[in-house]
């Protein structure tokens, strides 16, 4: 087995990068300050830039900014410049187009219906093709992210906004929400296999549009629902339209948000998320039913392993242990001129609680192994503390497959699981057993007892398949991605 020096790719991080949140809210007079507060909620799902835009049904206002929402809005007063009563936001973990300001969302542009505010999670798989041929016809982009494409197709488009949009989405293949603002209309949009989540919720006399429910939590809005895929809501005078231009498809979620993507409280298709992970998890020690014998205790890898151990340990009947313990306070990792320096900044992020770890045997528990350099120093990490054996136990399949829908995961040949055996990966991370639940095991802790359906699979999870819903889109839509040769190519 020839393996690269482990230490190459230290500071790439070992998960996959989050999506992109958004957040709207349509009737309410402190609309900026609510929305600032969902984007605080929805922090997780993108660090790179923030921003908000609103409206006072004559006039927008906005306000954007590299950085987390805390930094960017972290001026009261600023906030009360950003006038009106609705208002949508935005945080972005660049996937497509570069990390600069020109690509901070929502963007904004004065087409021959009005003013439009767009802000957008996901990616889109037929962007280069799409602009090539936008760019021929005259339009001129001032950023590089696929957002602005949308913007060109409604501006180039002929007839009522709503027309214009329904023409722009079938144009656009690929993984997507959308929160669309004009000076009298809030729409919400969902791609239509409903990859990427959004949700419906009422704030007293307001509708609120968020990636997550979690963001409406932090205002004590009400859930209402799932925006259905391929659903376009549109909020006027506070009534809501549902309108739904696509043919019907299957809802195919993406599988990382119970796994990963979404905080642990929030609500997705009806199921809390941090059950379902707990679920994983005993479903992981169902399929490793010699454990029970040969652990002493159960040490989650923090934050998001942590569901999923607990739900382990009750069924092997083991304790529990926070034997690693996170520092939440980090930031970017600073450190990079000395090697022998560097390998001490995973403690930037993970310390270990001596007292629950010597001379113990432990199984080692997290949500996924993506290029595995974190997991490399977290092992030495606990070697050094006298850990007796570790047992590491992984709550999703091997990720194999890289992401093309707004997710930014590695190049497959970067993927540790798309080069190396089971085996090869255990002895590369340097524990003493190694395994990874089952595909079959994940859908059984989402309430499909017999397992994933092959012919017709209820979710979105081609990280671990190979599976991409994509080309779907493709066959039922008519619209051929540019990239779909690089879809192909994933599955060799």
């Amino acid at each position: 087995m020839k393996i690269q020096n482990k230490t190459k790719y230290f500071f790439l991080d070992n998960k996959p990068k989050d999506e992109c949140g958004i957040f709207g809210i349509s009737n309410d007079q402190n609309a900026a300050n609510l929305v600032a507060l969902g984007l605080h909620a929805l922090q997780h799902r993108g660090q790179d830039s923030t921003g908000i835009v609103t409206s006072d049904k004559n006039n927008f206002y906005a306000h954007r900014g590299m950085g987390q929402v805390s930094e960017v809005f972290s001026n009261s007063e600023l906030l009360n410049t950003l006038q009106g009563s609705m208002s949508i936001g935005h945080n972005r973990y660049g996937t497509t187009g570069e990390s600069a300001l020109k690509n901070v969302q929502p963007l904004f542009s004065e087409l021959s219906v009005g003013g439009v505010a767009i802000a957008h999670n996901g990616n889109l798989t037929n962007t280069h093709q799409l602009k090539e041929k936008l760019i021929k016809s005259g339009s001129i982009f001032q950023s590089t992210s696929d957002t602005e494409v949308i913007l060109h197709l409604l501006s180039t488009a002929s007839g009522t906004l709503l027309e214009r949009l329904t023409y722009a989405l079938n144009s656009i293949s690929g993984a997507y929400s959308l929160l669309i603002m004009t000076n009298t209309k809030l729409i919400g949009v969902r791609d239509p296999f409903g990859i990427r989540p959004l949700v419906l919720g009422k704030y007293k006399n307001s509708y609120i549009l968020s990636s997550e429910s979690c963001g409406l939590d932090i205002i004590g809005a009400e859930l209402i629902r799932d925006i259905e895929p391929g659903e376009i809501v549109v909020i006027k005078e506070n009534k809501l339209e549902s309108i739904k231009p696509f043919k019907k498809t299957n809802l195919r979620p993406c599988l990382f948000e119970y796994i990963y993507f979404s905080r642990p409280d929030s609500i997705f298709e009806g199921r809390n998320v941090y059950d379902v992970r707990k679920k994983i998890g005993i479903e992981l020690a169902d399929e490793n039913k010699g454990d029970k014998d040969k652990i002493d205790v159960v040490i989650p890898i923090p934050d998001s392993g942590n569901a999923s151990a607990l739900g382990y340990s009750e069924k092997i009947k083991k304790p529990f242990e926070f034997g690693i313990i996170r520092n939440h306070y980090t930031g970017r990792t600073f450190i990079q001129e000395s090697t022998s320096i560097r390998h001490l900044s995973v403690k930037l992020k993970h310390n270990p609680n001596l007292f629950s770890l010597k001379n113990k045997n432990i199984a080692l528990i997290d949500d996924s192994i993506v290029r595995g350099t974190t997991s490399i120093k977290i092992v030495e990490m606990l070697r050094n503390c006298g850990v007796k054996k570790i047992h590491m136990r992984i709550a999703s399949p091997p990720v194999k497959f890289p992401c093309f829908y707004g997710i930014d995961t590695p190049t497959k040949k970067e993927l540790l699981a798309s080069k190396f055996s089971i085996k090869e990966i255990q002895k590369y991370i340097g524990v003493d057993s190694l395994s990874f639940i089952s595909l079959d095991g994940v859908y059984k802790a989402l309430g499909h007892k017999k397992g994933r359906d092959n012919g017709k699979p209820e979710f979105t999870d081609h990280y671990f398949s190979g599976d991409y819903p994509v080309e779907l889109v493709d066959q039922k839509l008519g619209s051929l991605p540019s990239q779909l040769s690089l879809l192909i190519e994933a599955k060799k």
